[in-house]
């Protein structure tokens, strides 16, 4: 087995970093990409800003962010072309109820099925439930205090069915409310 000291003086860290991402099944952190190319964090960090740029102005390729771990994906823009290609239809669509739901997860995450529905009104359990089925929502702890109540977030597949690479390119949290019926105040969160 080579040296990494030897790979290293044939290949930029950017190439190695991209090779780990390329084979890698789940998301990875930047430490653990650090300690597999005896690398500080912050070389990993630049070199992962490099790789983002020239994805997003030359390749069909993104870096998805989640909960600081990173993953090599195609680039939402051409997905039309991968689903003709692989034969497949996603024209999954989410009820109105769940749209909701997922708003509220994706802008207050961590957060509650009771949180959700005192946001909501109504009753949230299936419509949880059926987000956990696609894989669009997962269980990610607890909350502290009475019954300790799931705590819920967004997934890797939330990303990419809303075409994301980060969850901070969701727009802004607005909320219009209407006064008098004729102005609109926008209220920012």
């Amino acid at each position: 087995m080579k040296e990494l000291s030897e790979i290293k003086s044939k290949y930029t860290l950017a190439a190695m970093i991209e090779v780990l991402l390329f084979v890698a099944v789940m998301p990875i952190s930047v430490s653990q990409l650090a300690a597999s190319l005896n690398e500080s964090e912050k070389s990993i960090e630049l070199s992962l800003r490099e790789l983002d740029e020239h994805y997003r102005k030359t390749r069909g390729l993104r870096l998805q962010w989640k909960r600081k771990k990173v993953q090599l994906v195609s680039s939402p823009e051409l997905s039309q072309i991968i689903e003709d290609f692989l034969g497949i239809d996603t024209t999954t669509t989410l009820s109105q109820a769940s749209l909701e739901t997922m708003a509220i997860i994706a802008y207050k995450q961590p957060v509650t099925r009771p949180m959700i529905e005192e946001i909501r009104g109504v009753n949230s359990d299936g419509v949880v439930r059926n987000l956990l089925s696609k894989g669009l929502i997962e269980e990610v702890g607890r909350a502290e205090g009475v019954g300790r109540p799931i705590l819920y977030s967004t997934t890797t597949e939330f990303l990419n069915h809303f075409g994301l690479t980060s969850i901070k390119e969701l727009p802004p949290f607005e909320i219009p409310m209407e006064i008098s019926g004729e102005e609109t105040i926008i209220l920012k969160d």
